[in-house]
């Protein structure tokens, strides 16, 4: 493979992070506000049981000082494509200004941790619903 390719495939991944983290940021977001509003896809259980594992899986990285394997690949293909870290194209550029601060690695901890627990927390306020259809279904039959 030769370096533009490294290069492309150090962009996805840096998009994929991003991806990753928006989702979690936007996901608890959008449960509040669909709470206060009423709506109800934000009660889908399947939707909450996987935004809480995706804050579980960086929480945990975080207590346990493991550094997260998506900058780890990232870092491992901009080598390979003799990049710095934060790339050389508009894309990467704009990825790590959203991505990566200057901070102390406690910082971050306790951002992960703050918003690990207010998903925990929204759990109560926008429970989900923990009922399937065909349960339901036989309840009201």
């Amino acid at each position: 493979m030769n370096e533009s390719n490294y290069a492309l495939l150090a962009d996805l991944v840096a998009v994929v992070h991003l991806a990753y983290a928006a989702t979690i940021v936007i996901g608890l977001l959008l449960v509040l506000c669909g709470g206060i509003a009423g709506w109800k896809w934000v009660r889908n259980r399947w939707f909450r049981i996987i935004h809480l594992l995706m804050i579980l899986i960086v929480v945990a990285e975080a207590w346990a000082g493991v550094t997260c394997p998506l900058t780890t690949l990232e870092e491992s293909l901009r080598a390979k494509a003799n990049q710095p870290f934060d790339g050389d194209g508009f894309l990467a550029g704009l990825v790590h200004q959203l991505l990566f601060f200057d901070a102390p690695w406690w910082v971050f901890t306790m951002c992960y941790t703050v918003c690990g627990l207010l998903i925990l927390v929204s759990l109560s306020f926008v429970p989900p619903d923990w009922s399937s259809r065909k349960t339901a279904r036989r309840l009201t039959n």
